[in-house]
């Protein structure tokens, strides 16, 4: 598909407005990240920030959040990001450091931003951070593009 098709794909909304309508069409079908307490602290074209309080049942056997929740966080962050132009965009691939735990009570933010997209395929840095903004992991994504197919209709 064309530069022009894809571009037909916003219904002629800036691309604010449309991140916004794409994340709230999302989110709504979006039962891993509702269940799991994600609120979104803002949206725009290629970016996403969102939280999560870390809560008794996200523990593991050491009493620090599971990786596998702060990996589902940056994961969220990341497909709403790579999803605000309204193409429909699914992980290719992604890589997670750990650098501190969350711990109990904690609100992670996971913070994800476009770095590079060509033809279906980008590159997205997440930062996850705690409320005392201590890095807690950073995550890239790799992303690719079914062109064509709205994540929303407008």
């Amino acid at each position: 598909m064309s530069e022009a098709g894809f571009r037909d794909l916003t219904s002629g909304l800036d691309p604010q407005a449309l991140a916004e309508r794409v994340r709230d069409g999302m989110f709504a079908n979006d039962q891993a990240s509702q269940g799991l307490g994600m609120r979104f602290e803002g949206v725009g074209p290629g970016y996403a920030k969102m939280s999560m309080t870390v809560r008794e049942d996200m523990l593991n056997g050491f009493r620090i959040c599971h990786g596998g929740f702060i990996t589902t966080l940056a994961d969220s962050a990341f497909a709403f990001s790579c999803n605000s132009y309204n193409e429909q965009t699914v992980a290719s691939g992604v890589s997670i450091d750990f650098m501190a735990p969350g711990r109990p009570g904690d609100v992670l933010t996971a913070e994800a931003r476009e770095v590079f997209v060509a033809g279906r395929t980008g590159v997205y840095d997440i930062v996850v951070t705690n409320q005392k903004n201590e890095l807690i992991a950073v995550m890239r994504g790799k992303s690719y593009r079914l062109k064509g197919r709205p994540v929303v209709e407008l």
